[in-house]
């Protein structure tokens, strides 16, 4: 069993709320409409409950968000709110396996409608990398990522809206534009957004376009933090195979590397590191990942139990409303101390938190 942090699902409410608008982004029956991309026909059963949850039936747990490529956080306050908040009410509704991380508009910075949001059980926040490439960027999206730090919940960088040439493939987006954003992301946030909030996690789409294999170049130019890892900068694996995931364990160790699909558009990748890489991939750092403080956990009893150890912590605990919470605080001020890990040959003990 094994935990995916990307998955996309659009539930009857969202889908309705697309079709109710007369512009971009807008669904014309099943016909999707984007400024600067050509129609796209959507598959109706990659929308349909009963067949994803099929599909999901080997996970303990399926995060399912935002698709952020629609430009929804973008648009303005009083077009983006609809979406964003038909969005939330049919995730919020999602069965087991499903969860659904939060979306918010970047046009409209509102913090405790946040908050709101994430005490009704979501696991954290999408937003577009196209919001957060560069320092003024993180100004702006400062008070939704103290939101964040404060509970011990992570960010998710996803890829955001793509103009495509004319004449391109149908992959161009998904390949050039997409890696491009993840790869400007990874280095925003080492260079202004880590410095900001030294307690945030954060997760990166599709490895973050491969980023971190751009190291060498970067500490070469200046760059500071050489030999230095940040546990709580994580990348998951969707669209990569065991070649993009064995450089990138290489570079970064198999702590901060989680399983992402990014289902219906693409199947997880096959895990072949053997049983230990495995479990670390596919559960032990999601669950590091997705744990909350534990001094933001709603309703406490006047007498709350001792809470287990994040090593004891489970997916069926993760999948519940009420998020669960970590015994430590966590930091990103200290070097990464767990030793990287060849993913052929890899260590038999637990991850580090």
């Amino acid at each position: 069993m094994s935990i995916d942090v990307h998955q996309h699902l659009w539930t009857p409410s969202f889908l309705d709320a697309l079709r109710r608008r007369s512009a971009p982004p807008r669904l014309d029956g099943w016909t999707l409409l984007l400024d600067g991309e050509p129609p796209y026909e959507v598959d109706p059963d990659d929308h349909d409950l009963a067949v994803r949850a099929s599909r999901a039936a080997g996970l303990d747990l399926a995060l399912v968000s935002l698709s952020s490529p629609l430009g929804i956080e973008h648009l303005p306050p009083d077009e983006a709110w609809p979406l964003i908040d038909a969005y939330h009410a049919g995730a919020a509704e999602l069965p087991a396996p499903f969860r659904a991380w939060a979306a918010a508009p970047v046009t409209d910075i509102d913090p405790a409608r946040l908050s709101h949001t994430l005490d009704q059980g979501f696991a954290g926040l999408q937003l577009p990398a196209t919001a957060l490439r560069d320092a003024a960027a993180f100004a702006v999206a400062a008070p939704l990522l103290d939101v964040l730090a404060e509970r011990g919940l992570p960010l998710f960088m996803h890829p955001g809206p793509a103009a495509v040439p004319s004449g391109s493939p149908a992959w161009w987006a998904a390949v050039v534009p997409y890696a491009q954003q993840m790869h400007a992301s990874w280095y925003a946030f080492q260079a202004v957004g880590r410095p900001r909030h030294p307690d945030l996690k954060i997760c990166f789409a599709l490895l973050a376009g491969l980023a971190p294999l751009h190291s060498e170049r970067a500490t070469n130019r200046g760059a500071p933090g050489r030999g230095r890892v940040d546990p709580g900068a994580f990348v998951e694996t969707s669209s990569y195979g065991s070649r993009a995931i064995d450089a990138v364990i290489r570079e970064l160790g198999i702590d901060v590397v989680v399983n992402g699909s990014d289902q219906p558009y693409a199947e997880a990748p096959s895990l072949d590191f053997g049983d230990a890489a495995r479990h670390a991939i596919g559960h032990a750092n999601a669950i590091r990942l997705l744990q909350a403080r534990s001094h933001h956990r709603p309703s406490p009893s006047p007498e709350p139990s001792p809470s287990p150890s994040p090593s004891r912590t489970t997916s069926q605990q993760l999948r519940t409303s009420q998020p669960y919470s970590e015994t430590q605080p966590y930091s990103e001020t200290q070097p990464h101390t767990t030793t990287r890990v060849h993913p052929h040959t890899p260590s038999r003990k637990e991850p580090q938190s």
